[in-house]
């Protein structure tokens, strides 16, 4: 009895934890639906009371085992309002708030004091005014405080000295008025106090910081005088053992002091306005390129944010997207692509645009219909920015890299031994992205740049098709011949001249790479042209990738397949088939290959299979598939 009174005493105390935790994290979500209904904002948010707020929510993150609310993070969504009380202060458990770049205002939130375990607070860039409030005590474990770019006055309270593991104070441009407190904490390695109305001597304390944050305020550095030099003897006549100094040589002292002072001046200026160039940020805020002569922050305006769309659960802006490290993934023909690291772990793949040949309209327009395609062989269009200088597209990052990385990248790095299921899958998956592409923006759209290096594997492994949407506005570079230029259907002078029939034909060169391994340019060797006059001089084995002579019973299909891509990469547009075709006979093959698949994969004993080939087809001819 007494071991299964224990037993029973650890599932009901286990069971009321579990409750416990379930009604910690269901009051933090009603505390954010309220929130949210209750403070207007342009951008919509995916935050809905029957979805999962630790997985699906915009800017919300939790722990690990999804049982409490850790960091909302809600930046540049267009916030236009007041924070309204006892709704973020119910997020016991909340580590860090960002609510920067938005329209916020009213007098500080004092209720948010009330989250003890706050670890950084980003309020800067919004509209808040009034007083600060005189006791910060209770957040006892901040580190970063950002108020800057806000309209708070009055003086600086000295209650902020209470804050011992505060490591960055950001009260930059705002309209604070009198003396600086001696703030005393040990810890703090950033502050920023310029562009206010401050006054009076610096103390002591802050001289460790540079000119740059105080510049903008009316400050004096507190330096302690020197020792006071020993009285003249009465007499006018110099003192025994003095030399004395002429006029000349006292009036050559006075002038290179001043001299020496206006050095120093210049230099001070410099310092000061090269800090004014840099922008602002979450852990380092400084000054903008451009500051209004009533100390008032530039809100951002609608051409210099990014534009999500509905579904997507990121929450940054150019800001985070500019400070992230990041890594040059390739350069091709329309973009730069970059993998950049984003905080909280978050990892995106932004393409930085060449020259754009259309204006903002026609671009957002492209940006529209592309970002509302929703496929699982299509790669979502997260977001995008637009401005005069820099228009850029947002991606998921898929770790795995391209298809072209795990087929021709080094062995033992991105190269990856791909089996002849998941090359079937590829081209299975990426005909489907492909055709679905085809149907939208009433059936007129355009891929214009298929190649290995644009599909992608998913976390489920389907193959996405990415990049879709540039060949009409952006102007491509003319780069020497590349491995790219083997995927150009021959009548494609122009890249934005593309067609869906020219989409075909770079699909049959996809095809045809997965099937040899080989690249579609190869020491200026063209792989159609090649694989055509291997099939019409005599046909051999040595057409495909050795890889895949290692797996049995997957000759037919691999034939089969061939046929298809040659099909597709017909010289003449008209020949080509269409891609719900296509996508039909490569479904029949998978499905031929499912049917006959052995109970255990293996490879075969080494030797390589003889593999006859039916008559050469006329390439384009798509009797020869039916």
């Amino acid at each position: 009895m007494g071991i299964w009174m224990f037993i029973f005493s650890v599932i009901f105390s286990l069971g009321l934890i579990f409750l416990q935790c379930y009604a910690d994290l269901y009051e933090e979500k009603q505390a954010l639906l309220e929130f949210i209904r209750n403070v207007p904002h342009s951008r919509s948010l995916n935050w809905d009371e029957n979805s999962p707020i630790c997985t699906n929510w915009t800017g919300v993150t939790c722990n690990s085992d999804h049982t409490k609310v850790l960091i909302l993070r809600l930046p540049g969504v267009g916030l236009d309002g007041k924070i309204p009380p006892n709704t973020l202060s119910r997020l016991s458990n909340l580590q860090i708030l960002s609510l920067r770049s938005n329209l916020l205002f009213g007098p500080f939130p004092s209720d948010l004091f009330s989250l003890i375990n706050l670890n950084a607070l980003y309020l800067q860039s919004n509209k808040f005014s009034g007083p600060l409030p005189t006791n910060f005590s209770s957040w006892e474990k901040l580190a970063i405080l950002n108020l800057s770019y806000n309209h708070f006055n009055g003086s600086i309270p000295s209650s902020i000295s209470n804050l011992t593991n505060l490591t960055t104070l950001d009260l930059s441009y705002n309209l604070l008025s009198g003396k600086i407190p001696d703030f005393n904490i040990t810890s703090l390695n950033f502050l920023n106090l310029s562009y206010n109305n401050l006054s009076g001597n610096l103390p002591r304390d802050l001289l460790r910081f540079p000119s740059s944050a105080f510049s903008g305020n009316n400050i004096s550095y507190n330096v302690a005088p020197s020792p006071a030099p020993s009285p003249a003897p009465s007499s006018g006549q110099p003192a025994k053992g003095s030399t004395g100094l002429g006029e000349t040589a006292l009036l050559g002292i006075i002038l290179g002091g001043c001299a020496l002072g206006f050095l120093v001046i210049a230099v001070l200026m410099i310092v000061c306005c090269s800090n004014k160039g840099a922008e602002n940020g979450d852990n380092a805020v400084k000054p903008p390129k451009k500051v209004k002569s009533s100390k008032t922050p530039d809100s951002q305006t609608d051409n210099g944010r990014i534009t999500f769309f509905e579904g997507s659960n990121l929450a940054f802006d150019l800001e985070d997207l500019l400070r992230a490290s990041a890594e040059v993934l390739g350069k091709g023909m329309f973009a730069t692509t970059y993998k950049a690291a984003l905080e909280d772990s978050i990892t995106v793949v932004v393409k930085r645009l060449k020259e754009v040949s259309v204006g903002k309209r026609e671009f957002e327009q492209q940006m529209e219909i592309v970002g509302n395609i929703r496929h699982e062989n299509v790669a979502p269009l997260r977001a995008y920015y637009y401005s005069k200088d820099e228009k850029l597209m947002v991606y998921d990052y898929f770790r795995h890299g391209s298809i072209s990385a795990m087929l021709h990248g080094k062995l033992g790095e991105n190269k990856t031994q791909l089996d002849w299921e998941t090359r079937l899958r590829v081209v299975v998956g990426a005909a489907r992205g492909i055709a679905h592409i085809h149907t939208e923006n009433g059936g007129a759209l355009v891929h214009g740049n298929i190649k290995a290096s644009n599909i992608f594997l998913n976390s489920q492994q389907h193959a996405c098709v990415s990049d879709l949407g540039l060949a009409t506005i952006v102007i491509p570079l003319a780069p020497p011949v590349t491995r790219a230029s083997g995927y150009r259907a021959p009548e494609v002078t122009d890249s934005r001249k593309a067609s869906q029939a020219s989409d075909v034909y770079s699909f049959g060169v996809l095809v045809l790479e997965l099937l040899t391994g080989k690249s579609p340019l190869t020491e200026g060797v063209n792989l159609v042209k090649w694989v055509n006059s291997v099939v019409r001089e005599e046909w051999t084995a040595e057409v495909f990738d050795v890889e895949l002579l290692k797996y049995p019973n997957i000759e037919e299909q691999m034939v089969e397949m061939l046929q298809v891509g040659m099909a597709c990469a017909a010289r003449v547009p008209d020949q080509r088939p269409k891609m719900p075709e296509v996508v039909r006979m490569l479904e029949d093959i998978r499905r031929v290959n499912t049917e006959n698949r052995p109970s255990s994969e293996g490879k075969s004993g080494g030797s390589t299979p003889t593999l006859s080939m039916p008559p050469p087809i006329e390439i384009g001819s798509t009797s020869a598939l039916q």
